[in-house]
C-alpha cells in the first residue's frame, strides 16, 4: 500500500509542476483622458458635492466609486459635503463594466467562453465571469472598467473632465470593484489637472497607494 500512495503524491506533485497548469492573472495599464477648461484656476478649491450621472442598482459598486472619488478630491483640496448638501462644484461620476467577447480558438487549442451582446454595466449586474480561457497559461481580458467623472461648478460651466479605463480577466486583483475603483480614480487624478486633451497610459500598480 505503501509504495501505491508515494507513487500518488508523485504524479500529484509532477501535475502541480506542469508549465501552464496555472493561470497568470490579467491586468492592463490604466488609460487616461483628461480635458481642463481655461477656468482651472477655480478647481482644489472650496466646496464639492458627488453626484452620478445614470442610477446605480449595485450600491456596493456605488458606494466604492463615491468612496473613491471622493479620497482623490480630498486630497485636490476639495472640501466634499455628503450628498444633498450645497456646494461650490460639483463631481459627476459615470462608470460601467463592460464584458469583452472571447476570440475564438483552434480546435485543439483550449477551451474558450464568452457572451455577447451589448455592452454591460454595474446597473445590469454584469459581471467578470466572461471571456474566460479554461486552458491554462496566461488569461486573456474580460472586461473593461471605465471610470468618468465632470467637475463643475454648480449649475454653471464644466472646468474639468476626465475618462480613465482599465482591462482586466477574471483573476486580476483589479477586477475587484473596490480595487478598480481605487486605482481609475487614482489615475483620473493623477498630477490633477493634467493637460488639457492629454491621454496617458499607466501601470495598474504605480497606482498603488498614489498619494
Amino acid at each position: 500500500m505503501l509504495p501505491s500512495r508515494i507513487a500518488a503524491l508523485a504524479l500529484a506533485a509532477a501535475a502541480l509542476a506542469l508549465p501552464g497548469c496555472a493561470t497568470t492573472p490579467y491586468t492592463g495599464p490604466v488609460e487616461v483622458t483628461r480635458f481642463v477648461a481655461p477656468a482651472a484656476g477655480k478647481l482644489g478649491r472650496g466646496t464639492i458635492a458627488i453626484t452620478f450621472l445614470e442610477e446605480m442598482s449595485n450600491l456596493s459598486a456605488r458606494n466604492a466609486f463615491a468612496e473613491a472619488v471622493r479620497a482623490e478630491l480630498t486630497k485636490a483640496g476639495y472640501t466634499v459635503v455628503p450628498e444633498g448638501v450645497p456646494a461650490d462644484q460639483t463631481a459627476a461620476i459615470r462608470t460601467s463594466r463592460t464584458p469583452i467577447v472571447a476570440a475564438p480558438v483552434q480546435r485543439s487549442g483550449p477551451v474558450s467562453v464568452g457572451v455577447g451582446g451589448s455592452a454591460g454595466s454595474f446597473g445590469s449586474g454584469v459581471g467578470l465571469g466572461v471571456g474566460i480561457n479554461l486552458g491554462g497559461g496566461r488569461e486573456g481580458p474580460a472586461a473593461n472598467t471605465t471610470l468618468e467623472l465632470r467637475i463643475g461648478m454648480t449649475g454653471g460651466e464644466t472646468l474639468w473632465e476626465g475618462r480613465a479605463q482599465m482591462t482586466t480577466g477574471v483573476k486580476s486583483p483589479y477586477a475587484q470593484v473596490a480595487t478598480s475603483a481605487r486605482t481609475l480614480a487614482a489615475g483620473l487624478f493623477k498630477d490633477f489637472p493634467g493637460g488639457n486633451g492629454e491621454t496617458v497610459t499607466i501601470a495598474a500598480k504605480k497606482l498603488q497607494g498614489t498619494k
